[in-house]
């Protein structure tokens, strides 16, 4: 069973760059059809899709956050990656990977999500 943990800070102050890192376990990242996605829920708010990384790297962005959001990945330590740059408190969200198993499935597996606020 595939397993993904999200790490990093709880904290972060308004114009920084928030950097998030997916560790998973179970499962390569290079996968065959595999994709690998970040996704958001503010306070009181639905989901919101933030970007994926698919098995061979390819990335794809929400179009409302592009302009701030990279996904990268480091295949030697299975993980993946989520810069968000110029944080607002409208960032403040429970920040979830998640990734698809095979194209067209659901949401497979689940992190278990991670609180970040931003705050001065």
């Amino acid at each position: 069973q595939v397993q993904l943990q999200e790490s990093g800070p709880g904290l972060v102050k308004p114009s920084q760059t928030l950097s998030l890192t997916c560790t998973v376990s179970g499962g390569s990242i290079t996968t065959n059809d595999c994709s690998w996605t970040w996704i958001r829920r503010p306070p009181g708010k639905g989901l919101e899709w933030m970007g994926v990384i698919t098995y061979d790297g390819s990335t794809f962005y929400n179009p409302s956050l592009k302009s701030r959001t990279s996904i990268s990945r480091d295949t030697s330590k299975n993980q993946f990656s989520l810069q968000l740059s110029s944080m607002t408190p409208e960032d403040t969200a429970v920040y979830y990977c998640a990734t698809r198993q095979q194209v067209g499935s659901g949401y497979d597996y689940w992190g278990q999500g991670t609180q970040v606020t931003v705050s001065s």
